[in-house]
């Protein structure tokens, strides 16, 4: 409901709204409220309910009079707003009323909202029910009905009541930003073997029904150089050990296959001899080379007629098929009786032999943290994922770290754990971009990421695409995020339920926001968190509890922080222990600060 601001009259001041006047002090018989005082916590829209009955006791009005109720908001105690009021009508006003609307046409703004008295001599009952907007910039205050009398022709204010502490523990949770829950991933480092398997393919070309290597026939040099540049790196690296190599020579389809596996092996082996002679290994490393021959089977032909868009290319595919569980001998017999046999051996059938080599390398593991940091900085190639991640756990600053995370992307562009904790390095220095660029990266992103990516938009204050990405997680972390997140946009509800199961100071503040209290009160005395902020936190629960010692012994250490210090002078709960020489002694700071102030 839209409140709207009535108009009081410049002649109250603050002073007159909490001190009555002099009429209101000579009799003992007070407006009350029911239920008072109670603790009202603004929504997301900084608006708070006043659900409340005012008592007007017997003969506290005059038979001529209006009584108007009108809740104001209180900031250290100068007047703020004033809010829409209710009306208890005299029986001689209300007759007065109604003969100016039948002679005058008078139009009664409060039409609606008036309780009319039938006796003066009786108690009444006036009830208040509104939605009230607070100022943007008021998080704590309290809310004083003021009772005016219309038409006494001496006084207007009678009476002022406290009805509600306006309270709004969620603005103790620090910046969002700040309490946001980071994944730093810390792997755990296990020292495994590293092999690495390679594969390689030479194109031979051979006399007929001949196994010697002519280096001047075709590319025969080109493709025995290449084998060597291939090899050669791993023999001469220190950290590497080549564990096995072997050479296996195809046997071509055409031709009886016993004849033609026979001499493949006898090519793999020349292919062999040659590369030893060039490379010159160690006893150990000739032990692990091994000689092989298999079929190259009939497939590279029909590949070559595909790819020549051969129309004969379905007959051979046919005997293919149809003889798929026989070997090479039984489909060249049916393939050489095809009529475009001639074209086929013309064509397509290969004028080289494929010599293939296979070989696996082990390179060297690192076991102590000193071996690991010493060879970092001379050999980063040599190192697994896992070596380098260990390395930037080893690193001291975060400068260090950055530049092994960027090494470790460097060799391993798909590490997500370098990543992500790269990432969080830029979002703690306050480098959003680029923290945002190196999660977005990858297609796929684990929760790790996805909960860095999404913290990223909350340090641009971007909460609806942060919410978006928090909401795809199922992680701790991205709950208690969320959490933070609904608490800063004022859905209380959300904010609670997300951060109850945490139980930390932020979920005990948002018990408290909630009305939690016992709640509230349950977290705070099982954490160890004496920071002025908890001290503050265990006062608000103690003055709800109505505990003055307790308010006074959290109070005092909370106080040494100016912020909760002024704060504190305007909590609403607070207000009980006003005229109390301890309380006032806590925030003596405070009123020196104003003396200054007043002395400017």
């Amino acid at each position: 409901m839209k409140s709207w601001i009535y108009n009081i009259g410049i002649c109250v001041t603050a002073t007159a709204l909490i001190t009555g006047c002099a009429a209101e002090k000579k009799t003992p018989r007070r407006v009350s409220v029911t239920p008072s005082p109670c603790v009202v916590t603004p929504d997301e829209h900084n608006r708070v309910t006043l659900d409340m009955t005012m008592h007007v006791p017997a003969n506290y009005l005059s038979t001529r009079c209006r009584l108007v109720m009108t809740p104001h908001l209180l900031v250290d105690d100068s007047l703020r707003c004033a809010y829409t009021p209710s009306m208890l009508d005299a029986p001689i006003f209300d007759r007065k009323m109604e003969r100016r609307k039948r002679l005058e046409g008078y139009q009664d703004p409060y039409a609606g909202r008036t309780v009319k008295m039938d006796k003066v001599r009786k108690a009444y009952d006036l009830p208040y029910n509104e939605t009230i907007t607070l100022p943007e910039d008021v998080d704590e205050g309290r809310i004083v009905a003021v009772v005016e009398a219309n038409g006494c022709g001496r006084c207007r204010t009678m009476d002022t009541v406290t009805v509600a502490s306006v309270t709004n523990p969620v603005t103790l949770i620090p910046e969002a930003k700040e309490a946001m829950h980071l994944d730093w991933i810390e792997p755990e480092f296990v020292i495994r073997p590293k092999v690495v398997e390679g594969r390689g393919v030479a194109r031979l070309q051979f006399a007929i029904n001949s196994y010697g290597i002519d280096l001047e026939m075709g590319d025969n040099r080109s493709e025995l150089e290449q084998m060597t540049r291939t090899l050669a790196p791993i023999l001469e690296d220190s950290l590497a050990t080549l564990s096995s190599l072997k050479i296996i020579g195809m046997a071509s389809a055409d031709g009886r296959l016993a004849t033609n596996s026979r001499l493949a092996h006898q090519r793999a082996e020349a292919a062999a001899k040659w590369l030893t002679a060039q490379l010159s290994p160690s006893q150990q490393t000739l032990h692990g080379i091994s000689i092989g021959s298999r079929p190259e089977g009939w497939q590279p032909v029909v590949d070559a007629m595909i790819q020549a868009q051969d129309r004969d290319t379905a007959a051979v595919l046919g005997v293919l098929r149809k003889y798929a569980d026989r070997d090479d001998d039984v489909q060249e017999y049916f393939i050489r009786r095809l009529p475009c046999w001639p074209k086929i051996r013309n064509r397509y059938l290969q004028k080289d032999r494929k010599v293939e080599y296979l070989y696996t390398y082990h390179i060297k593991s690192f076991t102590t943290d000193e071996e690991l940091r010493a060879m970092y900085s001379r050999r980063p190639d040599a190192f697994n994922e896992e070596e380098l991640l260990r390395v930037a756990t080893l690193a001291q600053t975060p400068e260090e770290k950055k530049e092994v995370y960027h090494t470790l992307l460097h060799y391993f562009p798909s590490s997500q754990v370098a990543a992500n904790n790269l990432a969080v390095l830029y979002l703690r220095e306050g480098n959003t971009e680029e923290a945002r660029r190196i999660v977005a990266i990858p297609e796929s992103c684990s929760e790790e990421m996805l909960n860095t990516l999404a913290v990223s938009y909350v340090y641009t204050n971007d909460y609806e695409k942060a919410v978006e990405l928090l909401q795809e997680i199922d992680s701790p972390q991205a709950r208690y995020n969320l959490g933070i997140i609904r608490a800063k946009q004022r859905q209380l509800t959300e904010a609670h339920e997300l951060l109850q199961p945490f139980r930390d100071l932020n979920s005990a503040i948002c018990a408290l926001s909630v009305n939690r209290t016992e709640e509230a009160d349950g977290i705070m005395r099982q954490i160890d968190d004496e920071r002025p902020v908890a001290e503050y936190v265990r006062a608000l629960i103690a003055a709800r509890q109505g505990d003055g010692k307790a308010v006074m012994r959290h109070l005092a250490p909370a106080c040494r922080e100016e912020r909760l210090r002024k704060r504190a002078a305007n909590e609403g709960v607070f207000l009980p222990y006003h005229e109390l020489e301890e309380f006032r002694s806590i925030l003596a700071p405070e009123a020196e600060d104003l003396q200054t102030e007043l002395r400017k």
